[in-house]
Parts: C-alpha cells; sequence; structure tokens
C-alpha cells in the first residue's frame, strides 16, 4: 500500500538521556506573630475569639489582616469571629474613614455558665490588655 503525498509516515520516537535536575535550597523565614510556630504545642486556655477581643482591646483600630497574623488564624476567620462578637453585643463596629473601630462592650458577662459571673472587662485587666 503506497502512502499518498499529502500522508507522511508516523516519526520514530527518540528516546532522550534525561537532564540533570538542580535543586535549589530554599530559605524559610521565620513566622513574625505570637501565634504558635510549626511543631509547637498548638492548643491555649483562651478561645481565638478571646484572642481577638484582647488584641482589638490593645488596639481598636488593628486591621483585620494583623489580627489574624498575630493570632495564626486566617483573615476570614477573623471576619466570622469578628461577626459573631458584633452579633452577641460584645463588639461595637464603627467606620472611620476608611478603617473599622471596635469599641469593647466590658460589662458583657462571659457567656459560659461557669464564668458568667464574670465580665469581659474583668478578663481583659486579668489578662493585662493594655501591657
Amino acid at each position: 500500500m503506497a502512502l499518498a503525498r499529502s500522508q507522511t509516515p508516523a516519526k520514530k520516537t527518540l528516546k532522550s538521556t534525561p537532564r540533570p535536575v538542580t535543586i535549589k535550597p530554599v530559605t524559610i523565614k521565620p513566622v513574625v506573630s505570637g501565634a504558635p510556630q510549626v511543631g509547637e504545642n498548638r492548643w491555649t486556655f483562651l478561645t481565638n475569639h478571646a484572642h481577638v477581643l484582647i488584641l482589638l482591646s490593645q488596639n481598636q483600630s488593628m486591621v483585620l489582616r494583623e489580627v489574624a497574623l498575630a493570632i495564626g488564624i486566617t483573615e476570614r476567620a477573623v471576619q466570622r469571629i469578628i461577626a459573631d462578637l458584633e452579633g452577641d453585643g460584645f463588639i461595637e463596629r464603627e467606620k472611620i474613614g476608611r478603617k473599622n473601630h471596635y469599641q469593647i462592650i466590658t460589662k458583657q458577662p462571659l457567656r459560659h455558665p461557669i464564668e458568667s459571673h464574670r465580665t469581659i472587662g474583668e478578663l481583659l485587666a486579668m489578662i493585662g490588655s493594655n501591657r
């Protein structure tokens, strides 16, 4: 069977020798935050909600990205926590220009029955939020 001019025979595949791969060393920069580092024990006595409250009591105009980095959680998680705290009356948000300013409602009692005899303000005072 003859091939027509427009048809070409299948090309032969050439076996090539693999090229050497160069692996460059990677320098890992340490994370600068208050969050536990990899390999450290990850649990704490206070929840992320408490951590957000503590940070906002220290700096009421703190950007959520900074809060997330300090705690070691995502910015979206901080947004959900802010929504929880605002929805339950623990903080009030005020828009000043392009930034949010958060006011902590220190007279609010803590939520769990074991600690409900104490207020947010007492917790923040005990932690020493105004370092």
